[in-house]
């Protein structure tokens, strides 16, 4: 297990002082995307249907005494199976962006020894590195405009040898401008989708070794473009 001591306890991972970047000084298309998504998520915070794209979990199979991230943890279903499967010994931290996700997460996790949660942006996580034995994340980082960064940061999260297992969406082909541009279309799991080719590229620049496509869905339609599923699995 990586060692913890030097994490803040609870109430301090529930509310990190490291603060996400002001939409303000994003750059001018990073505004509309951050409304777009909280909006979106902020009502799909109250139901109960899956916003999973594959099982991030189950391929990364973390183990009795292990520290796993969920990056994009949205209501914590993961963070409550991962704190099932690592024990008393182990911990499971989820990191979300929305507000309304998190609350939802805590009341789900309330009473689950080792279950934390941390409000965040997926490429900027306020948590210390080389914590984590296990990454997963599950239909998340498509949101991100940056995803070699979003890799760079699970590397950094990573303690040497830590493994990631990540279920996402990418597209057949390079997306239209005016999908890639639709604010909308980015909250909805296919507008920030890229190519299967560029998206490994941007995990073999993190410096990621053993990368491996375990799973891929047949291509499927969304807003008049083509997108599937994968899910990575790779070590630092």
């Amino acid at each position: 297990m990586c060692a913890v001591e030097n994490l803040p306890p609870r109430p301090g991972l529930q509310r990190m002082s490291d603060p996400v970047p002001d939409a303000d000084d994003l750059p001018p298309a990073r505004p509309a995307l951050a409304r777009a998504l909280e909006a979106r998520y902020g009502l799909l915070a109250a139901s109960a249907g899956s916003l999973s794209c594959g099982d991030a979990l189950g391929a990364a199979a973390p183990l009795p005494g292990e520290t796993v991230i969920d990056l994009g943890c949205g209501r914590g279903g993961d963070v409550l199976r991962a704190a099932a499967l690592v024990g008393p010994t182990g911990l499971a931290v989820g990191v979300d962006g929305n507000e309304a996700m998190l609350t939802k997460a805590r009341e789900a996790t309330a009473g689950t020894p080792g279950a934390w949660f941390v409000q965040g942006d997926l490429a900027a996580v306020p948590l210390p590195a080389a914590r984590a034995d296990v990454l997963i994340s599950s239909c998340a980082v498509n949101h991100a405009p940056d995803k070699a960064a979003v890799y760079r940061e699970i590397h950094r999260l990573l303690r040497p040898g830590g493994r990631f297992a990540v279920a996402d969406v990418v597209s057949e082909q390079a997306l239209p401008d005016e999908v890639r541009s639709d604010p909308a279309a980015w909250a909805a799991c296919y507008g920030g989708a890229i190519p299967e080719r560029e998206y490994l590229e941007a995990i073999a620049r993190a410096g990621f070794s053993d990368v491996r496509v375990v799973r891929r869905t047949a291509p499927y339609e969304r807003g008049g473009v083509r997108v599937l599923s994968i899910t990575v699995v790779g070590t630092r």
